[in-house]
């Protein structure tokens, strides 16, 4: 009887709930699963499954360490069997109802130590022309936590050298972003020696085509460097790296605020939750 139910089941979730093959191979796997867990606790009848079971299950999963999204997706594989079941009078009462998915887990970004940025920065050639453009644009985004959009964008009159500044054109106002002296040192360095012409409209960035360099371009020079150093990188991953790191060094955090561009004060206390979390 069960073989038949399974079978009619399968042919629900395939032609009625229109589920695709990897959905309906994922249910019946975790509903197989939930069955040998079931065999092992000496109930050979899965009719006999009832909350109790599915909850000392579902806390089995947990302690052997699988994620909150793997136990969701599983009690909802056995969710909608039973439901099925009791829609078909099969079963008199559905044991999941009430059940609950766990709470996902809190996810904070991938952060970079300052001993990893460092050895990041170390990486560019800085006898090439690519290698001190590299090098310039990495310690710009990791002294700065600037977005990609807001480097890309820059032009060689935007870089006040005299009051080591960055002039970042916002949308809603002009943001006048300290830098330090290496980070600049670098940038003045790979306009001097490298960049055939320094006229002030010009993008401060270049492709090898002398063009405004692009946020693919961007992304590609991130991740080059990324596989040098086998961390996982994106560019927001060092815009957080610099705004965690800056919190951990007791920055204010309305002059971050001001310095990441934020609207919302909030969006920049939620890198001083991260900056607590990790250390």
């Amino acid at each position: 009887m069960w073989n038949k139910i399974i079978k009619e089941y399968l042919d629900y979730i395939k032609n009625e709930k229109k589920l695709s093959q990897n959905t309906i191979d994922a249910y019946i796997s975790d509903i197989n699963k939930l069955y040998n867990y079931a065999s092992v606790n000496n109930i050979t009848n899965f009719f006999d499954i009832n909350k109790t079971i599915i909850i000392t299950y579902l806390l089995y999963l947990q302690r052997n360490g699988k994620s909150s999204s793997t136990i969701s997706r599983n009690l909802a594989s056995i969710r909608c069997l039973f439901q099925y079941l009791l829609n078909k009078n099969i079963i008199k009462e559905d044991p999941t109802l009430n059940l609950k998915s766990p709470k996902k887990e809190k996810k904070y970004p991938n952060i970079l130590s300052e001993e990893d940025m460092e050895e990041l920065l170390n990486k560019p050639n800085m006898k090439n022309w690519k290698g001190a453009r590299d090098k310039a644009i990495l310690e710009l985004i990791c002294g700065t936590g600037l977005r990609v959009s807001e480097i890309i964008n820059l032009n060689i009159e935007d870089l006040d050298i005299d009051n080591s500044h960055i002039i970042i054109n916002d949308e809603n106002k002009i943001r006048f972003i300290p830098i330090e002296k290496n980070v600049m040192s670098s940038i003045v360095y790979y306009i001097d020696v490298y960049r055939t012409s320094s006229i002030a409209t010009e993008p401060l960035f270049v492709n090898y085509n002398n063009t405004r360099l692009t946020r693919q371009g961007f992304w590609k020079i991130i991740k080059y460097y990324s596989i040098l150093i086998d961390k996982e990188i994106t560019p927001q991953t060092l815009r957080n790296s610099f705004a965690v790191n800056q919190i951990s060094n007791g920055i204010d955090i309305f002059t971050l605020q001001e310095i990441m561009g934020h609207i919302d004060i909030s969006t920049t206390h939620n890198y001083s939750i991260i900056a607590n979390k990790i250390n």
